[in-house]
């Protein structure tokens, strides 16, 4: 299938498919004799990857690295904690939790200061 087709299928667009590409996430595709791009569903399986791996909160320098391990792209998880890959290898994703985990224990402290603040104590526990 042509790009315009592929990103459809993938739910992203050409751009993204051609940026991928630079990156090194995506091998250079075969070409029609008029040089357009030929995408499989192999492509499209491994964009939609990409892509959940990225509304997780990964970077594509992250992607990329954890791809480099094992083909990652090629699969339909990440690996298992303590596994090989991104768990163990780089960090990528120990580093991605802990992220959260600060971020979520701010927001957290946060949220309590103002329910103290505006005399909502009772409804912060509840909520």
């Amino acid at each position: 299938m042509r790009i315009g087709d592929a990103a459809a299928a993938a739910g992203t667009t050409p751009r993204a498919l051609r940026f991928y590409e630079q990156r090194g996430l995506l091998t250079a595709p075969p070409r029609t004799a008029t040089g357009q791009r030929e995408y499989g569903p192999g492509e499209v399986a491994r964009v939609r990857i990409i892509r959940e791996l990225l509304s997780l909160g990964l970077t594509i320098e992250d992607v990329r690295g954890c791809a480099d391990r094992l083909h990652l792209l090629d699969g339909d998880t990440l690996p298992p904690r303590g596994g090989p890959g991104c768990s163990t290898a780089s960090g990528v994703v120990e580093r991605r939790l802990a992220t959260l985990d600060a971020e979520i224990a701010r927001l957290s402290r946060l949220r309590e200061q103002l329910a103290t603040r505006a005399g909502l104590k009772e409804d912060a526990k509840t909520a």
